[in-house]
């Protein structure tokens, strides 16, 4: 059986009161696991905290963007180029190329066509998820076609033509587009399979949900005039969480490609996405309520290991919620839902035969003393490097050929 790269990512977070990822009443968002009721933050916010940190540590170039206002994206990338169009015709160049590309109808929507004098930008039906080598691209290949006598709809008319559009949709592709995955709803030939998967975070405990009445006091209010400026009432919980992520390698790679430089390491794209996966995943957090709770807090404990199988997820570690201060530990949650994972791996692993020689632990304070035999104890920059590294090297071993066995040759 051949051997795969598999990423896994274990958190353990306490976050104060706050309201990090509201359901469509303004409640946080909630589920029932082992019986009681857990605190919940959606992977989708998640992931989207990790794909906005990954401005700070990636270069632009090999970021993408996901929007609707895909033209107007496009038709600036067309002028800068020197096409010289005004702004309708530079949507009108963008919309018919991304449709070329994709298949995708984008046009002026109607809602705005009704309430605007001018003719409104068009507009994809749906998010177009499109990195920014591709979008550079799609710009190159309407520059071309716009200089052909016939336009663009007839440049498009071409096979080739439009076989080079979805090339340049279905290349080189960004990080985030790599490690998260797109669906291109008109072609699903161009669809990129996620490399990475985030769990739904759980409180390791069961968890209430408290309300905070607030009122507001309007500035200019004279002094005998009764009552406040404003009311209301603000959801929100506190909880100790388990967050969870595993990324693919071996797809991520497929994903991304090989090297984009001939004096870089084919392995570098990966090495570059895999630490900047750890690195925003472990740092950031879902801006929810922000500026009202101020819950920003950074993990307690964070459990990095590679496999050679499968992902695995120790979430089963809290099924039984922690009790705070259970077991003679100290109050909280934190001690508790440590010393249950500690117990936890090493049987999991052991029942499935899943050890793994690659393990980090980044740990804070002698609350999480438990954890610290099931990996090295690095700081982040540590953790961020020695991952990279791991991952590079298992990559490198992987392409090259067997000891005695000529590469390419039949067995």
């Amino acid at each position: 059986m051949s051997s795969r790269t598999i990423l896994d990512v274990h958190i353990l977070q306490t976050v104060p009161p706050s309201n990090l990822n509201r359901d469509d009443t303004g409640s946080p968002k909630s589920a029932v696991y082992g019986g009681v009721r857990r605190a919940r933050v959606s992977s989708q916010a998640w992931k989207r905290a990790t794909r906005r940190a990954f401005g700070g540590l990636l270069d632009p170039a090999e970021l993408g963007v996901r929007t609707k206002k895909v033209a107007e994206l496009l038709a600036a990338r067309i002028t800068a180029l020197g096409v010289e169009l005004e702004e309708p015709e530079a949507w009108r160049a963008a919309a018919d190329t991304i449709t070329a590309a994709t298949g995708a109808k984008v046009e002026p929507p109607k809602r705005k066509a009704r309430a605007e004098a001018d003719d409104p930008a068009p507009e994809s039906a749906y998010l177009m998820f499109l990195s920014s080598r591709q979008l550079d691209a799609l710009a190159a290949l309407a520059a071309e076609g716009l200089k052909e006598s016939g336009g663009l709809k007839e440049f498009f008319k071409d096979k080739e033509n439009r076989a080079r559009a979805r090339e340049a949709a279905n290349t080189r592709h960004s990080v985030d587009i790599a490690l998260f995955g797109r669906m291109v709803a008109d072609a699903s030939d161009i669809n990129v399979d996620a490399a990475a998967q985030v769990a739904h975070a759980i409180s390791v405990h069961a968890v209430e949900i408290e309300s905070d009445y607030y009122t507001a006091v309007d500035d200019q209010k004279a002094e005998d005039e009764p009552g406040a400026g404003m009311i209301g009432t603000v959801d929100f919980n506190s909880a100790t969480l388990y967050r969870y992520a595993a990324v693919d390698v071996d797809r991520l790679r497929e994903n991304l490609g090989d090297g984009l430089r001939a004096d870089e390491p084919g392995t570098d794209p990966v090495r570059r996405a895999v630490e900047a996966f750890v690195e925003a995943f472990v740092l950031s957090i879902p801006t929810g309520k922000m500026n009202t709770f101020a819950n920003q807090t950074l993990p307690d404990a964070v459990i990095v290991k590679l496999r050679s199988a499968r992902p695995i997820s120790f979430v089963g570690a809290f099924e039984e919620a922690v009790q705070a201060g259970g077991d003679g530990l100290t109050g909280g949650h934190v001690a508790g839902a440590c010393a249950q994972l500690a117990a936890y791996v090493p049987q999991v692993e052991k029942a499935f035969d899943a050890a793994t020689g690659d393990s980090w632990v980044l740990r804070v304070g002698e609350r999480t003393s438990a954890l610290a035999g099931l990996g090295a104890e690095v700081g982040i920059g540590e953790l961020v490097t020695a991952v990279g590294a791991a991952v590079a090297d298992r990559l490198a071993a992987a392409r090259r050929p067997v000891a005695g066995v000529a590469a390419g040759s039949a067995g």
